[in-house]
């Protein structure tokens, strides 16, 4: 009787959104034109020439070269191969959902084995500098030390979580480093457009689901519970639980902030999957893993934050 009423729960949540946009159309229709300006001033202009350069940057000479000097290192710390360290390295920099979409194109290349995907997964899947210590740190919190803070905290919990990942599953079978390949930008740019519509698209469901959420707690009486409604808000669209969190600024706030941006929340998750599963990933264990992800950075980042006075 339990695994039948919890079988109901999604058709239940999804035919009460569809109420809720019809009773409300014009309150969920300006939260998705919310969403739509957030992706279009904040991730627009960050994403899409990421998106498009290292697609471009993954079929030349330096990427072969980098791919070769990181080999070693990448294989003892978390046995993938130097293709794969390398599309960590660019995920480092440039955040969601670059390292996803390298890996979906190197598995599509075959310069990736099927036994290391869903521990490169896990690597790849980081925000950058730019979102952290610029939107989040100095734009939120007024502290870029305080995004500074997070990035480490979301780094470290990301390679130690992953570095213990390296003792499970088979061994890699290897593959050459990358070969080198022609450049179709016919076909690069239009993938490169399509991904990031997907990703303003996700944003602005989610940020109406996120609305939808914080008019839940204020029928339950929980109107004047930030920290409650930032990490609710957050587990569906991080960037508002984020904003909302950092009203109250404080340790605690900062590393629930740290906690949902390397979990990614259920928008930055879709962004994902739209790549990893092109490459075999399971999605289930992913966001089983990325939560613990995020669980250790929120860890690591609440002491630091003590220390650092942010």
């Amino acid at each position: 009787m339990r695994r039948a009423i919890l079988s109901k729960i999604p058709a239940l949540l999804v035919l009460a959104a569809i109420a809720l946009f019809l009773l409300f159309p014009a309150r969920y229709a300006a939260s998705v034109r919310e969403g739509i300006s957030l992706w279009a001033a904040s991730v627009l202009p960050a994403a899409f020439p990421f998106l498009f350069l290292t697609a471009i940057f993954t079929r030349q000479g330096p990427f072969r070269r980098l791919s070769r000097a990181l080999s070693p290192a990448a294989g003892k710390c978390f046995r993938v191969s130097g293709a794969g360290g390398c599309a960590a390295l660019l995920s480092a920099i440039s955040g969601y959902p670059v390292g996803a979409r390298s890996l979906s194109d190197l598995a599509a290349r075959g310069l990736l084995p099927a036994e290391e995907r869903f521990r490169l997964a896990c690597l790849c899947s980081t925000t950058g500098p730019m979102f952290l210590v610029g939107a989040v740190g100095a734009g939120m919190y007024q502290s870029a030390a305080a995004g500074w803070v997070m990035f480490f905290s979301h780094l470290a919990a990301v390679w130690t979580t992953c570095f213990l990942l390296r003792f499970r599953g088979k061994p890699s079978r290897g593959l050459p480093p990358p070969a080198r390949e022609g450049i179709d930008l016919s076909e690069l740019l239009p993938e490169a457009v399509l991904s990031v519509l997907c990703v303003g698209g996700s944003i602005a469901l989610f940020n109406a689901f996120g609305q939808m959420c914080s008019d839940a707690l204020s029928l339950a009486g929980l109107k004047n519970a930030p920290v409650a409604e930032g990490v609710l808000r957050g587990m569906l669209e991080m960037t508002s639980g984020c904003a909302l969190l950092a009203k109250a600024p404080s340790p605690l706030s900062l590393a629930l902030s740290c906690f949902l941006v390397t979990f990614g929340g259920a928008c930055v998750l879709l962004q994902q999957a739209v790549f990893l599963t092109k490459a075999g990933v399971k999605m289930l264990p992913f966001t089983l893993f990325k939560f613990a992800q995020g669980v250790a950075a929120a860890l690591i980042c609440y002491p630091l934050a003590l220390a650092a006075g942010v």
